[in-house]
């Protein structure tokens, strides 16, 4: 095995690690409220995209629409969803939080105490290499068809890469008119707006500039 497939598979081997544990807690955190963590899943979904069909929810959770379709008809039971019409479309449905739902989307919204620690421990440095790491990798993925679409700075039409002379905020997001840093970088952004031809940036700079 070359000196990179072992890199290569040190990182996912570790990446695995942490996604353990994030499942682990996910079930310890949903159970006393009598939820899964793929519920609980698309709850933050909803709370963050708003309404969603379920076929759009089934595609961000990973799962089936069979699955997906279970998921909510298990939170509507509970009182934690509903279906309403969709304006765009008077045969579909769009599944929108209830106020109980969000209730508990404000419960469970902080991350497990454990890992927020450990990344809380890292240098300022460290956690900004890390955001700019992930926002790469998850791209990589989109660009590849192996996950859906997110809605990353680096697929935004308002992000403008390496725009400043400040080492520390050398990119720009047009939306809010500031200059940000590689720490800042946002993975899941509410304002996020898919870039077209000639707008932000279509991939990551290979690297930064001199």
């Amino acid at each position: 095995m070359s000196e990179d497939a072992q890199d290569i598979s040190q990182i996912v081997s570790g990446l695995g690690q942490v996604a353990a544990f994030v499942r682990m807690a996910g079930w310890r955190e949903a159970e006393p409220l009598g939820l899964t963590p793929t519920q609980t899943a698309c709850l933050s979904l909803l709370a963050g995209r708003g309404a969603s069909r379920v076929t759009v929810l089934a595609r961000l959770l990973g799962v089936t629409q069979p699955t997906a379709s279970e998921v909510v008809a298990a939170l509507e039971r509970k009182g934690l969803v509903e279906r309403r019409r969709d304006p765009a479309d008077g045969r579909a449905a769009r599944i929108v939080l209830t106020a109980a739902g969000a209730r508990i989307v404000r419960q469970t919204a902080q991350p497990p105490a454990a890992l927020a620690h450990a990344i809380g421990g890292l240098e300022p440095g460290e956690r900004a290499g890390l955001r700019r790491a992930l926002a790469k990798t998850i791209l990589s993925l989109q660009q590849q068809g192996a996950i859906e679409p997110q809605r990353l700075c680096l697929t935004c039409r308002f992000f403008r890469p390496y725009v400043h002379s400040d080492a520390e905020k050398p990119h720009h997001c047009a939306f809010v008119d500031a200059a940000f840093g590689d720490a800042s970088l946002r993975l899941d952004c509410s304002d996020h707006e898919e870039a077209g031809p000639g707008e932000g940036a279509s991939a990551p700079p290979a690297r930064e500039p001199a």
